[in-house]
């Protein structure tokens, strides 16, 4: 495995990764190595239709309401 030395990040770049790191019960350095491998090999995070698919998949037998109709719903409130 190679390794990789950064220099010159702002600190305010330092401290998003620490907090993006803690929330991921990461290390900074877990944290940034699975950062770079989703921007190089293509991991991308889900779309948000791919992301709403999965959810809906998750309870196949209840009908998914059409998110329109709830706005409209509530506009005529």
């Amino acid at each position: 495995m190679a390794t990789l030395t950064i220099r010159n990040l702002d600190d305010d770049v330092v401290a998003a990764l620490k907090e993006r790191a803690r929330r991921h019960c990461r290390s900074l350095e877990a944290e940034v190595r699975e950062l770079l491998r989703d921007a190089a090999l293509g991991g991308s995070p889900a779309t948000l239709r791919e992301l709403a698919d999965h959810i809906a998949a998750l309870t196949p037998d209840v009908r998914q309401t059409d998110s329109t109709e709830l706005v409209r719903s509530d506009r005529t409130r």
